[in-house]
């Protein structure tokens, strides 16, 4: 039975085309197929005419807004960003290994027969830790300093500014430029 597009080989020989379970080659066996050398790999797949390619977005670059054509700038400053990222990996993070260490912790004490702790005890105290890690994630981002200069220590302070902040860009429509 021959297949479309497949030419019979004809020298017998293993691995030739029309062979079960065997893939045929796209050079046949014409001078090519000796050396090694196939058909030419498909093209890469072209982009529709008109369709600009995105740019790199990079922080604290410009983007083009679709529509206007009009170019703003990153909402949230770099510094501002690392210092929110600092305060919710420590507000967050801490609670969050706390609470996996509760069922470790929880675990050996029962395991070696030390003290004969409750599931549901164990439970509540991992539970306990995590809803505080989420806690801390809120925290993390509102007492950090939205200004260029840092604030205090714990930041205490900035909460009710950042609350405010973001309750009025909530109210307002962004600013056209």
């Amino acid at each position: 039975m021959a297949v479309k597009g497949i030419r019979p080989s004809g020298s017998g020989k293993a691995g030739g085309p029309g062979k079960p379970g065997e893939t045929p080659k796209a050079a046949g066996n014409g001078p090519g197929a000796a050396k090694g050398l196939g058909a030419k790999p498909a093209p890469a797949p072209q982009q529709a005419p008109g369709v600009d390619k995105p740019a790199a977005k990079r922080p604290g670059t410009a983007t083009k807004t679709p529509g206007n054509g009009k170019r703003r700038s990153q909402a949230i400053p770099e510094a501002v960003t690392n210092r929110m990222a600092r305060r919710i990996a420590v507000a967050m993070g801490v609670p969050s290994l706390l609470g996996m260490a509760s069922f470790v912790v929880s675990y050996l004490l029962v395991s070696r027969g030390i003290l004969d702790i409750p599931p549901a005890i164990t439970l509540v105290t991992s539970g306990g830790f995590f809803l505080l890690g989420l806690v801390g994630l809120s925290y993390g981002l509102f007492s950090a300093s939205w200004e260029s200069q840092p604030g205090s220590l714990l930041g205490l302070e900035q909460i009710g500014v950042n609350i405010s902040r973001l309750k009025q860009s909530l109210k307002q429509p962004p600013a056209a430029n």
